[in-house]
């Protein structure tokens, strides 16, 4: 499934190539700046649209995998809680 990011991302880096070429052309440097400026916030946009894309896929294995096996979930999820916490807590010692 194809992000909504990634599909405006493409179009914003395709206009600002195509903004890129026609300031060249037309030797006005403003319309390339802002052509060159557009290709890389599309670029992050897509970026932006795959690295959620990719998250909500390890989500869905993360919720497979409690669903399948839930003690072992727990029992991760104890042991996550208590290294946080001897890490986080200072020691009164």
């Amino acid at each position: 499934m194809v992000d909504e990011n990634e599909v405006k991302g493409t179009v914003t880096e395709g206009a600002g190539r195509l903004k890129d070429a026609a300031g060249g052309l037309t030797g006005d440097s403003g319309l390339q700046a802002e052509g060159k400026f557009d290709q890389v916030q599309g670029t992050a946009q897509k970026e932006y649209g795959d690295f959620l894309e990719q998250a909500r896929e390890q989500l869905e294995e993360a919720t497979v995998l409690v669903r399948e096996q839930p003690f072992a979930a727990i029992g991760i999820a104890a042991g996550v809680g208590f290294l946080l916490g001897f890490l986080l807590i200072p020691s009164r010692g």
